[in-house]
């Protein structure tokens, strides 16, 4: 009885590292499956960074992301526009430059924006896409489309 409870000692003894590894890798492979099995699906993980600061967060803009148009979430825009244009006036004068003048500013940064021509050189490299884009409509077996209608409608998707 002692030989055989020797031998397997000794045979634990000279392949230690063996045993160490495989009860390790063993130990991790219950464990992965025990938090597999048990975690649910409102763990204390996936909450982390919602908070008001992060873009999926409670607080904030609201749930689609888009600012109300609330006459109080206007005045709360022009508040912190004006202590914007506060701080940058401050930090020109203190520059030794004139200080801005703020309504001015104020109704610039405020007022609706105005579409803008586009560059030549833009409208021409639009206008062979669209060419392009129409031959390869022609050679698929489909209805070409209007280049300048096309052009127009590219172009109003690359106005930001």
């Amino acid at each position: 009885m002692q030989s055989a409870l020797s031998s397997v000692v000794l045979g634990i003894a000279e392949n230690g590292l063996n045993f160490v590894v495989f009860g390790t890798v063993a130990f991790a492979v219950v464990i992965s499956l025990l938090f597999l099995v048990t975690r649910g699906s409102d763990s204390m993980y996936d909450h982390i960074g919602r908070g008001g600061i992060s873009r999926d967060g409670d607080y904030g803009a609201g749930a689609e992301g888009q600012v109300s148009d609330s006459p109080a979430a206007r005045a709360e825009q022009e508040q912190e526009i004006r202590q914007m244009l506060g701080a940058r006036s401050d930090r020109l004068v203190r520059r030794g430059l004139p200080a801005l003048d703020i309504e001015a500013e104020m109704a610039r940064l405020l007022a609706p924006a105005e579409p803008t021509a586009h560059e030549a050189g833009l409208v021409d490299e639009v206008r062979q896409l669209v060419v392009a884009r129409n031959e390869r409509r022609v050679r698929q077996g489909l209805e070409p489309l209007d280049v300048d209608a096309e052009v127009q409608r590219t172009l109003e998707e690359l106005d930001p």
